[in-house]
């Protein structure tokens, strides 16, 4: 993976391709699985239009895993000139309050470069849930940490928090994660559908009372991407209840009904059903 890591991208994006005739026409990976959350997201669109973003997504699938490949060896200096954040003057102004900040991220365009790339003069933590394959598990963590991120399992969230509480953070979530079955407590409605909702984000933005943000992504083209942060909510101690999970969960629905072939359609994400917890 190493050595393809290190192919130019035009050459990258041949093999992509590639990848997806095979992904989309001969493997058939997950088709199912996306032709119905496509259908019950969109009610309101035809078979056609719902068969075009289809085509769209696994094309952009191929894309997302030649530069999750990429993120190998890719330069810092390459990587800001593909992803580029276009406020920074936010995060400055977090940093001078010494406000720190939980950042939502949803599995949007590359989330994975974007978080990369994401420069502070701070603990930056990232949260990812473990993944059951132990290789790939290790992947991750590896890449996630080359420019000096710290990848944090999700059940060791809480207790690095707190250990950090008075200091300056940056904690990353992707905020449309499934919570597994036992504390499946929370249901909200998400893209036409009952769907259960993570609420670890709101319990650490209240518990550091930290600025809740959101990556809001768009691809410019292939292999460029930029990304805009959006202050949610500034005083997390004093929201309401929900009130953080509402706002980061309205606003993944409106970047994906924005342009939805750049959202992950082939996760299993309503796995849950309220009658069922």
């Amino acid at each position: 993976m190493y050595l393809i890591s290190l192919l130019p991208f035009w050459l990258l994006y041949l093999i992509s391709d590639c990848l997806y005739a095979v992904l989309y026409y001969v493997v058939g990976y997950r088709r199912t699985v996306v032709q119905e959350n496509l259908r019950n997201s969109f009610p309101e669109k035809t078979e056609s239009e719902r068969q075009q973003i289809e085509k769209k997504y696994f094309k952009y699938l191929a894309d997302l895993i030649v530069e999750t490949v990429k993120m190998i060896s890719i330069s810092k200096q390459e990587l800001q000139r593909r992803v580029v954040l276009t406020n920074p003057e936010v995060i400055e102004q977090y940093t001078k309050e010494n406000k720190s900040i939980t950042a939502v991220a949803g599995h949007y365009c590359n989330w994975e470069w974007a978080g990369l790339e994401f420069s502070v003069d701070s603990r930056l933590f990232f949260i990812y849930k473990p993944l059951s394959s132990k290789t790939f598990d290790e992947f991750f963590i590896n890449v996630r940490s080359r420019f000096g991120g710290i990848a944090v399992a999700m059940k060791q969230t809480m207790r690095t928090m707190v250990a950090h509480k008075k200091e300056f953070t940056v904690t990353v979530f992707a905020g449309d994660q499934t919570p597994v079955q036992a504390e499946a407590n929370y249901f909200t409605d998400f893209l036409n559908q009952p769907t259960a909702v993570f609420l670890g984000i709101e319990k650490i933005a209240k518990l550091i009372d930290s600025a809740v943000i959101f990556y809001d992504m768009k691809r410019v083209k292939r292999g460029y991407y930029t990304y805009t942060i959006v202050p949610l909510v500034d005083d997390s101690k004093n929201s309401a209840p929900y009130e953080i999970t509402g706002a980061h969960i309205k606003y993944l629905e409106m970047m994906i009904r924005r342009e939805p072939q750049y959202w992950l359609w082939s996760h299993r994400r309503w796995k849950f059903k309220p009658e069922n917890n």
